[in-house]
């Protein structure tokens, strides 16, 4: 199959569900048996390659080393398929089997799904889906990596479209994500960590990055965590449908239990890539207030928006010989009055490097206008007391209320970041004491003056042009009267 056939095949699956369950669910339910079915053709795969090796031996073709995932006998795709009745229960008990047999590996992966109830899911519709998906073998001599990571990728965003307001939880605008990892420039060996990884997409695109560049991804440490059940699983599955399997993605709420610690501190990180749920109001943040790991180090957030507990989180776990981060922000967060005192402190470390302003529908399905907060624990020499504020709020294309950066656009902010220098109306260098000067104040519009166009016209010249044009009015009326007299 082409990668265009492959998507398209993908997509039927769903298209089995319309009019059974509300289009926010298809996910739980695609997902898992997508997954379900790789793992079953790759192990057939797996299992007539180590048998044609052994001339025939059975028992050495089922041996663990041969095979990424063990599938239990019973548990194979194939047995569902046979399966006529009670079809939820043969496929969730066909799961449970599979995670079982790989604790170490993908215990929990298929979700939660409601798979026994009929009244969402018949017999009937179960066996059209698993029919659909069995019209193709998805094992790696058909469908790479590559190319199922890719469709794995395409569907997440179909399901974003489709799905409406659910959406923001699992998905983050891959143009965006682009950037932001083509900043971060992330090394083999290096560790990259995302606090509220969603779907993974951050985490994953470091690895292709990598790999892309013909550099050794896979020595990439990538950790996640993620407070929804789905969402989690749905971010494993991508890792293991693109090829990456040394990752660490714990299901979790990152605020109140995070997951990945180091001798009772927060575990640090070379690269930190996030796009915080922002301004959340269901959060403990009486116990923030004394935070066991110290994450309260410029105060304790409101109630009604839990940002800067985040954005502390993510300061308190950058490695301080080598850590960088890029988290996608409304702007909101660099002029709030409430969060103003917390705000200062974080501009005195100095650990900010940049401030760039995208334009506007970059967050899924919200009008607000983004931007990427850049930090680094070691920043260059001639960074050093500087922060560099880029706009390019007017550098996207707007389709319909669906943004994205097109690689002109991306090129252009890597290049403004990378040169650090003034550019009239569009990047400008201020130094920690002029934005201390100002409350901390960090407007973008507030360092990059905009161009004035020749409309732009001052109070006063427009008020004298006014008084002009009055009179001249005036003067027009009078000679209107005296001839018609």
């Amino acid at each position: 199959m082409t990668q265009k056939e492959l998507e398209k095949y993908l997509w039927g699956a769903a298209t089995q569900l319309r009019g059974t369950i509300d289009a926010g669910d298809y996910k739980q339910y695609i997902f898992p048996l997508l997954f379900f079915k790789r793992i079953c053709d790759v192990y057939d795969e797996e299992f007539e390659n180590a048998l044609a090796e052994s001339d025939g031996d059975l028992e050495y073709a089922t041996f663990a080393e041969h095979h990424h995932f063990q599938v239990p006998e019973g548990a194979h795709w194939q047995k569902v398929r046979e399966t006529t009745t009670n079809v939820g229960a043969a496929i969730q008990d066909a799961m449970r089997a599979i995670e079982k047999a790989n604790p170490d590996t993908l215990y929990g992966i298929f979700g939660d799904a409601s798979w026994t109830n009929k009244n969402r899911l018949s017999d009937e519709t179960l066996t059209n889906l698993i029919e659909h998906f069995s019209a193709h073998k998805l094992s790696l001599s058909n469908v790479a990596d590559d190319k199922l990571g890719n469709a794995y990728e395409y569907l997440i965003k179909e399901f974003a479209d489709d799905s409406g307001h659910t959406a923001a939880e699992f998905y983050t605008n891959r143009t965006v994500v682009k950037l932001m990892t083509k900043i971060m420039d992330p090394q083999p060996g290096e560790s990259v960590y995302d606090p509220t990884c969603g779907s993974g997409g951050l985490l994953l695109n470091c690895a292709l990055h990598l790999k892309e560049e013909g550099k050794e991804y896979r020595t990439l440490k990538l950790y996640g965590q993620e407070i929804n059940l789905i969402t989690s699983a749905i971010a494993r599955m991508n890792m293991f449908m693109h090829g990456i399997e040394e990752f660490s993605i714990v299901r979790g709420d990152t605020l109140a239990s995070p997951a990945f610690l180091h001798n009772d501190a927060l575990k640090t990180f070379n690269v930190i890539l996030a796009n915080p749920p922002y301004s959340i109001k269901a959060w403990d943040r009486t116990s923030f207030e004394n935070d066991p790991y110290g994450r309260n180090l410029w105060g304790t957030p409101p109630q009604g928006c839990a940002d800067y507990a985040f954005q502390q989180h993510i300061h308190k776990s950058m490695d301080q010989g080598n850590g960088r981060y890029a988290i996608l922000w409304p702007h909101g967060i660099l002029f709030r009055d409430m969060e103003g005192e917390m705000r200062k402190k974080m501009v005195e470390e100095d650990q900010i490097e940049a401030v760039i302003g995208l334009g506007a529908n970059l967050f899924y399905n919200s009008p607000m206008e983004a931007m990427i907060l850049v930090g680094n624990t070691n920043k260059p020499k001639e960074r050093k007391d500087k922060i560099l504020f880029i706009n390019g709020k007017d550098d996207v294309i707007d389709n319909k209320g669906l943004a994205y950066l097109t690689d002109n656009h991306i090129n252009k902010f890597y290049k403004a970041f990378r040169e650090y220098k003034n550019i009239p109306h569009y990047a400008k260098i201020a130094t920690i004491e002029e934005i201390l000067s100002h409350d901390g104040n960090m407007n973008i519009n507030f360092y990059v003056k905009r161009e004035k166009s020749p409309n732009d016209l001052s109070f006063g010249q427009s008020y004298k042009d006014w008084i002009e044009n009055g009179e001249s009015l005036r003067e027009s009326m009078n000679n209107l009267f005296e001839a018609l007299t």
